[in-house]
């Protein structure tokens, strides 16, 4: 009697404790459900409203037409994906393109001969601004944020001052056709996006090197203790950045039939961030999916298209997108906090 009044007495003073403890983790995994579903939870109110006011705009070709100004978008997304997973950011990654796609197309110069030399160009200028900014970061430990604002910086001007503020045209008429060439009515930048976004998401989540981003992301003193590469694995991230950016050089200039320094326009960053933000790539490293960043893109491309139909002042789609990336940064917090909380509690 005495051993079962002291048991229930134990389980009495327990109880509420343990009670407590499931509950509050409860909460938590509800607050992380909660972050985590709110941006699909956007996307179908975006979607929803678009069904209401604007049913026109699920046709086939409007929807081809959205993937279409997604791709470019969804490409760098996909390369800046790399540079944030590993803990660091690239603002020059737009401006890489630009200066790629200027001198790409002045190689050309409407000589259908030289399309090859123009393409190599285009690819080659971004990735070599890539490695530079990659080995200033992994090996001379300077802040990716400086870095990269000053690459972003020297390269625009210097797109700027090659073309004298002037559009680059006479791109060869086989370059433009083949790039805007549909097969089976789909644009060769949406299978593009298409195919590069499966590469990357293999590359990510099935690869050794991948757990190396993720790793150097998460904590990169504890992936040099587990002896991660982190000098190589760190400039090979805004390497492949710059070749996606070669590759969006290339996509656009075939789709716009010309290049200039404004495609390497500042706002370009705002919305590369964003598509990466909204796709679940955290700001602070070793969280996100190639996936989700493309998902983003689209995101940002429809909340565009929508404020653009309704007439609203660029400035204004400028706040709207900035307050997108607070929310999300914002989101990306609470579940951080909550996960840790988490952990600590076990």
């Amino acid at each position: 009697m005495e051993l079962t009044e002291s048991i229930g007495n134990h389980a009495a003073s327990a109880g509420p404790g343990a009670v407590d403890s499931a509950t509050i983790r409860r909460k938590r995994s509800f607050t992380i459900l909660s972050a985590r579903l709110l941006p699909i939870l956007a996307l179908v109110v975006v979607l929803c409203i678009l069904w209401t006011y604007a049913p026109h705009f699920y046709r086939l070709n409007n929807l081809v037409n959205i993937l279409l100004q997604a791709a470019v978008l969804g490409v760098l997304a996909i390369g800046m994906t790399f540079v944030m997973v590993s803990g660091g950011i690239d603002l020059s990654l737009p401006s890489a393109m630009a200066f790629g796609a200027v001198l790409g197309g002045l190689v050309m110069d409407g000589k259908p001969g030289l399309v090859p030399l123009g393409l190599l160009i285009m690819m080659s200028v971004p990735v070599a601004i890539g490695a530079f900014n990659g080995f200033a970061i992994a090996y001379l430990r300077m802040l990716p944020f400086v870095v990269t604002l000053a690459t972003m910086t020297v390269v625009g001007g210097a797109t700027v001052w090659i073309t004298n503020s002037r559009t680059v045209e006479g791109f060869p008429e086989v370059f433009i056709d083949t790039l805007n060439h549909r097969p089976a009515g789909i644009p060769i930048a949406v299978l593009a996006l298409a195919v590069l976004a499966s590469l990357a998401s293999v590359f990510t989540s099935r690869t050794r090197y991948g757990r190396w981003v993720y790793a150097l992301g998460i904590s990169e003193k504890a992936a040099r203790v587990a002896r991660v590469p982190a000098k190589p694995v760190l400039l090979s991230t805004y390497v492949i950045a710059g070749l996606l950016g070669g590759v969006a050089a290339i996509l656009l200039t075939g789709r716009l039939g010309s290049a200039s320094a404004n495609m390497g326009a500042d706002v370009i960053v705002l919305d590369i961030v964003s598509s990466c933000v909204v796709g679940g790539v955290s700001i602070y490293g070793g969280k996100g999916h190639p996936l989700g960043a493309v998902g983003g893109a689209i995101f940002i491309t429809l909340i565009s298209n929508i404020l653009n139909a309704l007439g609203v002042s660029f400035y204004v789609t400028l706040i709207a997108k900035g307050i997108v990336i607070i929310l999300f940064i914002a989101l990306d917090n609470i579940v951080r906090a909550a996960t840790n909380a988490a952990r600590t509690a076990r």
